[in-house]
């Protein structure tokens, strides 16, 4: 189908109402969107002409729902990739489940593309929903798969937060950081093919070189302005790093951010325990790694007790309360977990 600037549409997947003002590249209109007074980029296959006088589809407001949604795990990535000009750290967001031309969601990926292994923490924070977080160890030449951001958020600002270490013989280098603003105009425009994947993706640089101080041009060509404003500022206040604190970044990176305490995760033969047995052998568990995370400065965890009686996460929330150093906890329903967890912030 054709449109023609100025043609009124309606977006499929979400019965947004509104008007092509621009033809884009890689088969994307830019619509204005009547009731959000926004413009975002569509591709030609999810739109179809409005007609005023048509019935109106119920507008489906997807990004504010729960959803469940199994994400496979990467397999091991194997390339024979060699570097000829190094792109740094990158992020990469892989379109999944795609229906009428829309995704449902993205897996993000880390991509270390040079010669340094390194220690990472990234945060993917949004206006309406949880934060996206992860640390661990990314190898040199190598990617990772990270987690997956729904589609329906990038409506709700999201931020890139990213650390570094390098890791040498020698122990960890200086840290290095960047904070990105994701807009969806830019983000479809970034359509590039990704080291170690070797597919299409949404592309992000984020650190350029590794091992040394640096900071990367800005992502956003029209936000210059801003970044030159922003970074010439003597007194600007950056965002102070949750991990100054952190006794050992190696051993904080490679920490579980959940506990399973499911007794036959924890030892061997239990079938000859009793229920009071295996309740101290849970908690024994618990309380060691609760001590851990507080140790190495770990800002949430989740601890994975399952439904039953519910004679366990009691004895957890008592633990909790008479804890100092835990700031809040609770036991609500998420879409991993279920009712099965409890979440623990310090």
């Amino acid at each position: 189908m054709i449109f023609s600037i100025g043609t009124k549409v309606r977006i499929k997947h979400t019965g947004d109402i509104g008007k092509i003002t621009a033809q884009l590249e890689h088969g994307l209109l830019q619509v204005l969107l009547e009731d959000e007074d926004m413009e975002i980029p569509v591709p030609i296959e999810a739109l179809e002409r409005f007609d005023a006088n048509s019935s109106v589809k119920a507008k489906i407001v997807s990004g504010k729902q729960e959803k469940k949604v199994e994400v496979p795990e990467a397999p091991p990535i194997e390339s024979q990739y060699a570097i000829l000009k190094s792109l740094g750290i990158q992020m990469a967001f892989e379109a999944q489940n795609e229906r009428e031309g829309l995704p449902e969601f993205y897996t993000v990926y880390l991509l270390n593309d040079t010669q340094s292994d390194i220690i990472y923490s990234v945060e993917i924070s949004y206006l309406d929903a949880a934060p996206l977080k992860k640390n661990g160890k990314l190898q040199a030449v190598s990617a990772q798969q990270i987690g997956m951001m729904y589609y329906d958020n990038l409506n709700d600002a999201p931020i890139v937060y990213l650390e570094i270490w390098e890791l040498t013989t020698q122990g960890t280098g200086k840290q290095q950081s960047i904070e990105i603003k994701i807009k969806p105009k830019q983000f479809f425009n970034k359509i590039a093919t990704a080291p170690f994947l070797n597919r299409p993706v949404h592309l992000y640089r984020l650190i350029e070189k590794v091992g040394i101080e640096n900071k990367i041009e800005p992502q956003p060509e029209d936000d210059l302005k801003t970044y030159t404003q922003e970074n010439a500022t003597p007194f600007k206040k950056k965002k102070k790093s949750s991990f100054y604190q952190t006794a050992n970044v190696e051993e904080f990176a490679n920490f579980p951010s959940e506990l399973d305490l499911h007794v036959e995760r924890l030892a061997s033969n239990t079938s000859k325990l009793s229920n009071a047995e295996k309740l101290r052998l849970q908690l024994k568990h618990f309380d060691s790694y609760l001590s851990k995370a507080i140790r190495l400065g770990v800002e949430r965890v989740f601890i994975i007790h399952g439904v039953g009686k519910g004679k366990l996460r009691d004895n957890i929330a008592s633990r909790l309360l008479q804890n100092p150093d835990v700031k809040s906890f609770k036991n609500e329903y998420h879409p991993r977990y279920g009712w099965g967890a409890t979440e623990v912030i310090f």
